[in-house]
């Protein structure tokens, strides 16, 4: 059995995404086809109609259970425990000396083999 309940969509948050969705299609036809009025104008028209259409979204179930989402990361994010600088040096370069170390492992790996399959195909003698 499925352990989550399947949400049940309203009309009015069907009406509420796709009037957003139209609103936000609108503010972006209308910020070309007003091509004349100065940019600054259309690009805070955009922004104002672009918010419209995010607070239509916002007022709908799933918008309120992402604002929800939203704030419960930001409250994750502030406990994490960074590195110090010290920390983060000493594992890079840790990092760095892996890297190199296997691709010089892999390298006298590869110039073995090749090595030894020439001198299996007599190609290595002259």
């Amino acid at each position: 059995m499925n352990a989550h309940a399947e949400e049940v969509t309203s009309v009015g948050d069907i009406v509420k995404l796709s009037l957003s969705l139209v609103v936000a299609v609108a503010g972006v036809v209308a910020f070309y086809y007003f091509s004349d009025i100065p940019l600054l104008y259309r690009v805070l028209s955009l922004l104002a109609v672009l918010a419209a259409s995010a607070g239509l979204c916002f007022a709908t179930a799933k918008g309120r259970g992402l604002w929800g989402f939203i704030l419960e990361s930001k409250q994750e994010f502030k406990r994490i425990v960074w590195p110090t600088k010290d920390e983060a040096v000493r594992t890079t370069l840790m990092v760095f000396l892996m890297v190199f170390i296997v691709g010089l492992i892999l390298w006298l790996l590869d110039m073995f083999l090749f090595w030894g399959v020439q001198l299996l195909m007599g190609q290595g003698v002259k």
